[in-house]
């Protein structure tokens, strides 16, 4: 399909989305996905039918590939390289990283960006790498819809530090509205961007807001060390009332991860929603 916009991970919440957004817009659209008969979207006469790739068979992402013009890729920054590889030399391309880049607490989720990034930046190829915080917002995310349940559950919510540390989430639509602008720019060099909420608050003002959006109460915050917490989180695996709960979340509540977001207004034009906003209209 001539000028369309190449999706890799169209059946996934933010390249749905994506999806949705570009052809809302009249612009035509090749998913790219894994399985076929797991994607789902409604025909449109500018949505080409989905093309099968499997990241860990380069030769079926490059034959997926080989008509694309711009290409966003919502599978983790650690395909990059592959990417890079089986994209033709002259797409753009424009990706999804993470800003656990930046966590001191590195895992192999932050080594696949940071190893994606690198690999974006050091190819010469147009392009960007984009970095969101928390997305949250979208269809089947379960970042704010997961806190809601446990805090319709719990009476006291213990968390590292008071949950002093700083959070700056993004909602789903400031993500679509930054993948759309990356798509729209020109790219001379390689380059990558945090894209975040419009201003941090601690993690305890957060879960304030997601209950009263949800119309709780407002829930009872207790300070507990980190360790403990922690040493808890498997058994949430197997308690039936608790949403499941990862020892490394926990540690990550100490960290905070707040960000500059001149860098994303001046580049890409996006003036991200108030979080009030955003959660209205994920519990509307």
């Amino acid at each position: 399909m001539r000028g369309a916009v190449h999706i890799i991970g169209a059946g996934g919440r933010s390249g749905a989305a994506l999806l949705r957004a570009l052809l809302a817009q009249g612009i035509g659209v090749v998913p790219v996905v894994r399985d076929a008969g797991r994607f789902a979207a409604a025909p449109h006469p500018l949505l080409a039918p989905p093309r099968i790739a499997d990241l860990t068979q380069p030769a079926t992402l490059r034959a997926a590939l080989a008509d694309a013009t711009r290409i966003v890729s919502t599978a983790h920054a650690r395909t990059t390289a592959l990417l890079l590889t089986a994209a033709p030399p002259s797409a753009m391309l424009v990706t999804l990283g993470s800003t656990r880049r930046f966590t001191r607490w590195m895992d192999a989720h932050g080594a696949g960006v940071l190893a994606g990034e690198a690999a974006l930046l050091g190819s010469g190829r147009a392009g960007v790498m984009l970095h969101p915080t928390m997305i949250y917002g979208a269809a089947g995310e379960d970042n704010v819809r997961r806190l809601a349940a446990l805090l319709r559950r719990l009476p006291v919510l213990p968390l590292p530090g008071g949950g002093r540390a700083l959070v700056q989430p993004i909602h789903q639509d400031d993500l679509t509205r930054c993948l759309l602008a990356a798509l729209a720019g020109e790219w001379a060099a390689p380059a990558a961007l945090v894209v975040a909420g419009p201003a941090p608050l601690s993690y305890a003002d957060f879960v304030r807001a997601v209950a009263r959006a949800a119309g709780l109460a407002p829930p009872r915050i207790v300070t507990l060390p980190a360790a403990p917490l922690m040493a808890l989180a498997p058994l949430t695996a197997v308690l039936p009332f608790v949403p499941r709960i990862r020892a490394a979340e926990i540690r990550r509540l100490g960290e905070d991860k707040a960000f500059d977001i001149v860098p994303m207004s001046a580049t890409l034009g996006v003036r991200p929603i108030p979080l009030d906003e955003g959660l209205a209209r994920t519990f509307a």
